[in-house]
């Protein structure tokens, strides 16, 4: 409760009495026997206290009432004229306000010549030591190097290195990003551990929620720490980091739990022996966040006789998902494994082959080798091509079924046979063309043909069309198959003999 005399004070002060005002403003700013702390109302009686030209009242604005409670007020362009007089009188503290006020809220001082001022206290500021300063002005540097060039580049990192020596932790971390982007191991090291350990120690003691940028900063400080070979404080900070719900650390912490590197190889022997267990709870939790390497990961551990938890089916779950995530690895051995079961499934076969198209257009090589043998590239048919030559624009829109047969045996490779017989609707598999005339002609052998060119998928989406509402059975307009086979060698004959006697 406030006392006799600081209510008269009040009453004075309201009267407008300057000396009233500073009186009462020192004892909101220090704490008086009947009033308490409170900077707000400290700074709201001292700036009325210097409007009416107090020197002390400015003097006390400039080295006691910081910057977050100056920017609360309502007319900042007249508050920062008392920290501006301040800094005039030789506090760098109160220039660092004054430079906080002017250039962050340049709307409020349209005057170029405060704004110039302004970097001038915030650069004396920054010599006199006040790292903030430092920090800003290096802010500020960066800001103008577009348009100063390498000076003020040169200028920023100066400030930016002495604000982080001086405990910045932004300006630690734009060094530290500096320095992974560039790969400097130890330079990150240097800036980012002090920061990596307190934020470790805030996630094991407090259980507050940790920042995306805080739990990158650990993942990063493990993955350099195991670069380094120090592998007691790469797991903790790891574990910190996975602890805090960062796929990536938790993918990289569960590899080394299991002992095994990316491409899933042991680790060597000295590393320790292996918990597949433990493994396959942060491989899950990194894998459940979409991390797809996380569950070709999984798929590995589960394939292993040593591991408690062995399941082949929940390996190839696994492998299935790593796939589906885009892992190029991950579709080469899930495309095996799915043509060594493709007798299971009717079209396993086709199912399996895309994915080996998958991964060669990531550029598995071991895929394309592979492909060449179950699935080959079309080859062009020199009869169907010579066939379409010989033929005139009138005979080939008379018969456009038959045209468009021939246009899939040029491009496809198809025989005379597979020409007349295929079923255009399901030949298409995607990925490539299947051709299966068993229906008709039993001894004939089902292949499967890779569809890789715009110009291949055009003709056979055209073929499509012309198909779409057409029968291609016996019962159709293009008849059985002797019927389609007599057209085929009566339009051949005809382009024969009309090439002859052009000749």
């Amino acid at each position: 409760m406030a006392t006799r005399e600081e209510i008269s004070l009040l009453h004075a002060a309201r009267a407008g009495e300057a000396a009233a005002q500073l009186a009462l403003g020192k004892r909101y700013l220090f704490g008086g026997k009947g009033l308490p702390k409170n900077p707000a109302t400290a700074l709201y009686w001292l700036d009325r206290a210097a409007a009416q030209q107090e020197r002390d009242a400015w003097l006390l604005i400039g080295s006691h009432v910081p910057f977050e409670i100056a920017r609360q007020v309502t007319h900042v362009a007249r508050l920062s004229q008392w920290y501006e007089r301040a800094y005039d009188s030789g506090m760098p503290h109160a220039g660092l306000v004054f430079a906080k006020l002017v250039l962050q809220q340049p709307e409020l001082t349209p005057d170029p010549n405060r704004r110039i001022k302004a970097l001038e206290a915030l650069e004396a500021a920054a010599r006199a030591g006040i790292p903030d300063a430092q920090w800003m002005l290096a802010q500020q540097a960066t800001l103008q190097h577009s348009a100063r060039g390498s000076d003020s580049q040169d200028a920023a990192s100066a400030w930016l290195y002495e604000a982080a020596c001086n405990g910045v932790p932004q300006a630690q971390r734009r060094l530290a990003e500096e320095c992974w982007k560039k790969g400097d191991v130890s330079g990150f090291l240097q800036w980012t551990l002090p920061l990596a350990h307190d934020v470790a120690r805030r996630i094991g003691t407090v259980r507050t929620a940790t920042s995306a940028e805080d739990a990158e900063l650990l993942s990063r400080c493990a993955q350099a720490l195991y670069q380094r070979r120090d592998m007691e404080q790469a797991e903790q900070m790891w574990e910190a980091a996975a602890a805090a719900g960062h796929r990536e650390a938790q993918y990289r912490l569960g590899l080394w739990i299991a002992r095994m590197d990316e491409s899933g190889e042991r680790l060597p022997q000295e590393s320790g022996a292996a918990n597949y267990k433990r493994a396959i709870k942060w491989l899950s939790s990194a894998a459940e966040q979409g991390h797809g390497a996380a569950w070709h990961a999984l798929s590995r551990i589960y394939w292993k006789a040593e591991c408690s938890q062995r399941s082949l089916a929940d390996a190839l779950q696994c492998l299935e998902r790593a796939a589906l995530a885009g892992i190029a690895t991950a579709q080469l051995e899930w495309g095996k494994a799915l043509w060594r079961m493709r007798r299971a499934t009717p079209g396993g076969d086709v199912y399996a082959a895309s994915w080996l198209i998958k991964a060669e257009e990531q550029g598995i090589e071991e895929a394309g080798r592979l492909l060449e043998r179950i699935v080959p590239r079309a080859q062009a048919a020199v009869w169907a091509d010579a066939a379409l030559k010989s033929m005139s624009p009138e005979e080939l829109s008379l018969h456009p079924f038959m045209a468009a047969r021939l246009k899939l045996a040029a491009a496809f490779g198809l025989n005379r046979a597979e020409a007349v017989l295929i079923d255009v609707q399901e030949a298409d598999a995607g990925a490539c063309l299947v051709v299966d005339i068993s229906k008709h002609r039993p001894r004939s052998r089902r292949r499967m043909i890779q569809i890789r060119t715009a110009a291949e998928r055009q003709i056979l989406n055209e073929a499509k069309r012309l198909f779409e509402q057409v029968d291609c059975g016996p019962a159709g307009p293009e008849g059985n198959y002797r019927q389609r086979l007599y057209r085929l060698r009566a339009l051949s004959k005809a382009a024969d003999m009309k090439a002859e006697a052009t000749g």
